[in-house]
């Protein structure tokens, strides 16, 4: 009986080193908790981050345990990327957003357009029916197909009314990145200087690969079965993010 039990116990340890390397080196999953990446992201999504993608940093392992300073076998982030990183104000608080500005770009709002660099960013109207929401509520917005200057397209969405049509001039730091979410009006972001801010390299957690599960709460909790019909997006399962 002993010997059983110790056994049992060697399995679930090596089982526990198993999932660690895993999650710390190939892939995490996460959970969606808010509409800021609407309608690109939604609320109750399930998704994989590559922890590979722009090499590791402490913020890669558990607890974020102080091992390390910088990134090893790091791998510069693209324009576009959606990203998992931990907020600078707290260093332990997983953020996910769309990377707009890199080292050194200069981000602006003006008269309602974003530019890069003193560049318009492109953006086209789109027509879609998609129900987009704010801390719960449905919010009247405009689509666009916007196009970052190395190419990379997304939809991002505006408010029709109280969005931001100006801003100040962002300069985002050497060795750190400018965030922003999708539903553009209902995101606490890198034009949150106090609570986000710039984001430096270090705080990179892994790249947003896949939604494998997704679930909308407001239909049914996940544990009541006979609402899986309404509540699970099957629609969803398995899609790659862009």
């Amino acid at each position: 009986m002993k010997k059983v039990i110790i056994e049992n116990i060697k399995t679930l340890f090596y089982a526990l080193i198993i999932a660690i390397i895993i999650r710390s080196i190939l892939f995490q999953p996460f959970y969606i908790p808010s509409s800021s990446m609407e309608p690109n992201l939604l609320v109750g999504d399930r998704l994989f981050v590559s922890k590979y993608s722009y090499g590791y940093s402490r913020h890669s392992l558990p607890f974020s345990p102080k091992i390390f300073t910088n990134r090893i076998f790091e791998k510069k982030p693209k324009a576009g990327d959606i990203i998992v990183f931990k907020t600078p104000a707290d260093n332990r608080t997983d953020y996910i957003k769309r990377l707009i500005g890199m080292p050194g770009d200069k981000i602006q709002f003006a008269n309602n357009d974003l530019y890069i660099n003193d560049v318009k960013v492109i953006k086209e109207k789109i027509n879609n029916q998609f129900e987009i929401s704010c801390g719960g509520q449905i919010i009247d917005v405009d689509f666009y197909k916007e196009t970052l200057p190395n190419g990379k397209k997304y939809i991002a969405v505006y408010r029709k009314e109280g969005t931001m049509i100006n801003s100040d001039k962002y300069i985002v730091p050497k060795n750190h990145y400018f965030f922003m979410g999708d539903n553009r009006d209902c995101s606490k972001d890198s034009r949150y200087l106090s609570s986000v801010g710039y984001v430096n390299f270090t705080n990179f957690v892994g790249k947003a690969q896949v939604i494998f599960f997704s679930n909308n709460k407001e239909k049914g909790s996940f544990f009541k079965i006979w609402k899986w019909k309404d509540s699970i997006r099957t629609s969803r399962f398995f899609k790659k993010i862009y």
